[in-house]
């Protein structure tokens, strides 16, 4: 069985939260995780984030049923392009929404297998035996610095343009997401999370809390929220996990909302 949850806070500096979440099955029984998290200040922000999830969802919502394995990256790269396509018309259109984009990571599963996608600098995370290993790469300028020598593992979190994306959801017309194979063994969990919370939670962390299998999902979705309010919650913040409780891995989903 695969668990879900998600939630989302507006963090303590913000007024506006411009994270859109949403985790659970489609009609035709797979299980979709999506956090998106918009840019391009007021009132962009958070419809770019709203769109592409929006856009997503319907699109996946209509997949036909008994797709695996490479079927279902390709599906999942199809409903980010189009997501893309929506964002970037709807920048185009309107002037308010002039440069609005947003980041992207999702997660499509049949079953406890499929595929992460991911645009921007929000990430996905497999905890096994309470550890967090991130499986998706930052598309920012700071990880390219670091990944060329430019710049040290330290410095990644305090870099003055640390906050700067090189690649995201619908500030062009065309776009490529990275796309990975993810299988789930009982007892394991996907977490997919915007910059909010990982930015303020140490990936220990994120490991040790997510992977307390002795309290449910909600109270671990809230204990991680906590964890970044307390470090500040200088963003919003948004955690979607998918947990694999073993037995067959039918989708359960739950909703909760901050």
């Amino acid at each position: 069985m695969i668990r879900t949850v998600h939630a989302s806070d507006v963090g303590r500096v913000r007024t506006v939260n411009e994270d859109s979440v949403w985790i659970g099955a489609t009609r035709h029984g797979y299980t979709l995780g999506i956090i998106a998290d918009g840019m391009g200040g007021h009132l962009a922000g958070d419809t770019a984030s709203r769109l592409a999830l929006e856009t997503m969802r319907n699109t996946l919502d209509d997949l036909p049923p008994e797709k695996a394995g490479a079927e279902l990256g390709e599906a999942l790269s199809s409903a980010i392009i189009a997501a893309n396509r929506t964002v970037f018309i709807e920048s185009s259109r309107d002037e308010k929404y002039h440069n609005m984009g947003t980041t992207v990571v999702a997660a499509l599963l049949n079953g406890a297998e499929g595929y992460i996608g991911h645009i921007g600098d929000s990430r996905a995370y497999l905890i096994k035996d309470s550890a967090a290993i991130q499986l998706t790469e930052d598309h920012t300028l700071v990880n390219e610095l670091f990944k060329n020598g430019q710049i040290s593992l330290e410095e990644l979190g305090s870099h003055p343009r640390r906050n700067v994306l090189l690649r995201a959801l619908g500030t062009d017309a065309e776009v490529e997401a990275d796309l990975a194979p993810v299988s789930l063994a009982p007892g394991e969990l996907l977490l997919l999370c915007s910059d909010g919370l990982s930015n303020f939670v140490s990936q220990e962390h994120l490991g040790k809390v997510a992977g307390i299998h002795e309290i449910p999902l909600e109270e671990r979705a809230d204990r991680l929220l906590q964890l970044a309010l307390l470090a500040g919650g200088g963003d919003n913040i948004s955690v979607a996990m998918l947990e694999h409780q073993g037995e067959a891995a039918v989708p359960e989903t739950k909703e909760w909302n901050r």
